[in-house]
């Protein structure tokens, strides 16, 4: 077996490892699901692929759209370009995507990243804490956190962030 293939089958198992789909399940239509008024917003800081690390905290007073990914996912590949557009159309609003990958190696990101030319800020959930904290289960899950520091809502499964749909439910928050 290769080593790229056994690095994908290791980072599968893992994921089973820790509770969690190593292949996402596609939902027919994925839609917002609000984040428990009880429930607070986990503390989240990560290393960063480059650059310092992030942390959640010194993010407040931004709109954020965290991303959680990893590379052998083929929607989270196939959802990237939107986030990317997203980024880029609500910059001057303080819109923000963070692409948390889930625990591949620093060589898979960065081939990743080469092969896609990828610019979102990404940092790394190294043990899968972080998509534990979240309660995410499926890939690609995003997260919504409002300029207070609040999670919002979570939405599971690919998204075409520049469609009509993901515009409505961003467009309350900007």
């Amino acid at each position: 077996m290769n080593p790229e293939r056994r690095q994908t089958f290791a980072t599968a198992a893992a994921a089973l490892a820790a509770g969690l789909a190593p292949w996402p399940v596609q939902a027919a239509d994925p839609q917002p699901v609000p984040w428990p008024k009880n429930r607070p917003t986990p503390p989240l800081a990560l290393p960063a692929l480059d650059g310092p690390p992030w942390d959640l905290a010194s993010a407040r007073g931004q709109l954020l759209v965290l991303n959680f990914w990893a590379s052998w996912c083929e929607p989270c590949r196939s959802e990237m370009p939107s986030l990317e557009l997203l980024a880029e159309r609500h910059l001057a609003q303080k819109l923000a995507v963070v692409a948390i990958n889930f625990r591949e190696n620093e060589a898979a990101i960065r081939r990743f990243v080469q092969q896609t030319a990828l610019t979102l800020p990404i940092v790394r959930d190294v043990d899968g804490a972080a998509a534990r904290a979240f309660g995410v289960r499926i890939f690609p899950s995003t997260v919504l956190i409002g300029r207070d520091g609040r999670a919002v809502f979570t939405v599971t499964g690919e998204v075409d962030w520049t469609g009509p749909q993901a515009r409505r439910w961003i467009a309350t928050w900007l």
